[in-house]
């Protein structure tokens, strides 16, 4: 076909400067890498008011049959303090047989090595496969996730397509390379809290209702009790405290106001609601004057092991040896809106430097990855 390798098409995105929301010619690039290829495909932004335009892209190459999906995101956070780096971060630079980069696990390595997979698939197959291969990528999963694959797919389902099968190339791999595939997420929320009292002089604290006391007693009261213990898929709900904030400059002053922020990962025993309600329950248990703000980032969802993950573990098995973990450990990712749209699971490249200064991938770790993807759509389109 167009001779694409994982290697060339994740630098040639490494050096889109795509530091989120920017798109800096990220998506353009993987465009033109997907049309060599012989994809169709189409750039749509989206623009709630107020937020910053995003473009996103759906790209498809065959119209009947089967659609098997790579979905990711092509926006980076941002590389931080660059004298901390040991190269450019958008250089895409290899050394000693590792390929450097803000992105390069987070995840352009993953769309590189989609590209390379359907490059070599394709190639190997003079006929069409009898099925679709589609690509459904946003430049809007970093930051605010409003205007990306949300919006991308009720988009796509309004043009009439269907996708019955999806992997998303978080990197998911946790201590070695193919360890684990994600099947679900957690739900993350934040509260933030505010307690009333009322000010006065320490020296006579039964003349003022001390609003620290007050926020102290509310923060045990929702440290000490456990959401849940957990189920078969899920670690256990979690609360932490982020900050908590006073702002008394004075020694003898009883503060009239307190703050604290937190953020609650809860499993699929959850909804964003009934964690809100719970909440409110235990503050109002240990008593006193408040105000609870919430924002669910995200809700739990669970895809039960099912043909994506199944092929995806059968993939990782022939190419590495290693027996996958199903797991849903940590953040959250736009997996929770494409479970809605068609069965999906998540995997991609090791974790360890995602987000880091000298962000990292062994670039045999990219071949095996493109070689994974490859596989997956051989098995895929073998039982279609």
């Amino acid at each position: 076909m167009a001779g694409l390798d994982a290697l060339s098409a994740t630098q040639e995105l490494i050096r889109a400067p795509s530091v989120t929301p920017a798109d800096a010619g990220a998506i353009p690039a993987l465009k033109r890498m997907l049309e060599r290829l012989g994809f169709a495909c189409e750039t749509v932004e989206f623009a709630e008011p107020g937020t910053t335009p995003i473009l996103n892209l759906y790209a498809r190459r065959g119209r009947g049959g089967r659609n098997f999906c790579f979905a990711g995101h092509t926006d980076v956070v941002p590389p931080g303090d660059v004298s901390r780096w040991s190269v450019d971060p958008f250089g895409a630079v290899v050394k000693d047989g590792v390929l450097y980069g803000r992105g390069a696990v987070d995840m352009k390595g993953a769309i590189g090595a989609m590209v390379a997979a359907c490059d070599a698939f394709l190639g190997a197959r003079p006929q069409e496969t009898g099925g679709s291969i589609s690509f459904l990528i946003t430049g809007d999963e970093e930051a605010d996730a409003i205007n990306g694959t949300r919006k991308l797919l009720d988009w796509v389902a309004a043009k009439g397509e269907r996708i019955d099968a999806c992997v998303v190339g978080e990197p998911t791999s946790a201590e070695t390379f193919g360890d684990m595939i994600k099947i679900g997420r957690r739900g993350s929320l934040n509260g933030y809290l505010t307690v009333h009292g009322v000010q006065g002089h320490t020296a006579y604290p039964h003349l003022a209702d001390n609003a620290a006391h007050r926020l102290v007693a509310m923060l045990s009261a929702l440290t000490t009790t456990p959401l849940d213990r957990g189920n078969p898929h899920f670690p256990a709900s979690s609360l932490a405290v982020s900050t908590i904030d006073i702002g008394n400059k004075t020694t003898n002053v009883i503060p009239g106001e307190a703050r604290a922020v937190f953020n609650v990962r809860f499993n699929d025993e959850w909804s964003g609601a009934t964690v809100e309600r719970w909440l409110k329950r235990r503050l109002d248990e240990a008593g006193g004057r408040y105000d609870l703000q919430v924002r669910v980032s995200g809700e739990s969802f669970l895809v039960p092991p099912g043909e994506v993950s199944t092929i995806l573990s059968q993939a990782i098995g022939r190419v590495t040896g290693q027996k996958p973990e199903l797991s849903t450990t940590g953040g959250t990712s736009d997996a929770r809106f494409i479970h809605r749209f068609c069965p999906c699971a998540e995997f991609g490249l090791l974790n360890l430097t995602a987000h880091k200064v000298d962000e990292s991938v062994p670039v045999a770790d990219l071949a095996a990855l493109a070689a994974i993807y490859r596989t997956a759509l051989e098995l895929f389109f073998a039982v279609g």
